[in-house]
């Protein structure tokens, strides 16, 4: 790589940049804990029945997709996202930020940096939480919305892991190409995406 090409910073967003997993506090804030919890409880006992007694669905091998795809479901299908407004309101209100990861962010951004967050959390809200944050892109869960309606499909699937390295992989491919690189993210989840980047700091 080359120094004439601008530098890349990609920063996983939760346990990373704020402390703690955004999107529990979102599914609360939709629905309230009641619901939650059954909606949990529901999609553990559907896990337990494909994955031990029909071990032949695949769709139980990645275990967080299935959660998030089964509280998708049970929560957030057929509300329309006008109803999400106040929601994140009241989450962005209460995140718990690591400020030396967001004034690391703040560095790489005044240095001129190009700056990606990359996370598993919904576009339902996170483009709200990170509106205050300095950064050329944002990669997360996009959740399909029809007629102002949320559905459960996740567009381009789970933007966790494997998935988040492949949307960080296909960002880089379709911009100039980038010099010097910096992932953030946390052990062992983003280091699939780390391991794209030259300097990485597990957080």
């Amino acid at each position: 790589m080359s120094d004439n090409f601008p530098p890349l910073a990609v920063f996983d967003f939760d346990d990373t940049l704020i402390r703690g997993d955004s999107i529990w506090g979102f599914f609360v804030l939709v629905a309230g804990w009641p619901r939650v919890l059954l909606a949990f409880g529901e999609a553990l006992g559907l896990f337990i029945v494909r994955h031990f007694l029909h071990q032949d669905d695949r769709t139980t091998i990645d275990r967080g997709t299935f959660f998030k795809q089964q509280m998708l479901n049970r929560l957030i299908a057929g509300k329309a996202v006008e109803d999400f407004k106040r929601p994140v309101e009241i989450l962005k209100q209460s995140l718990r930020w690591n400020t030396a990861m967001r004034q690391t962010l703040q560095d790489h951004y005044d240095q001129g940096h190009h700056v990606v967050i990359a996370s598993g959390s919904l576009s339902l809200y996170l483009p709200e939480l990170v509106k205050d944050l300095p950064h050329h892109a944002l990669l997360c869960t996009e959740i399909q919305v029809e007629n102002g309606v949320a559905t459960s499909i996740m567009t381009q699937g789970n933007c966790v892991r494997r998935g988040k390295a492949e949307r960080v992989t296909a960002y880089i491919a379709a911009h100039d190409p980038f010099g010097e690189s910096w992932g953030y993210g946390n052990f062992p989840d983003d280091v699939p995406m780390m391991n794209l980047l030259k300097h990485r700091v597990i957080v």
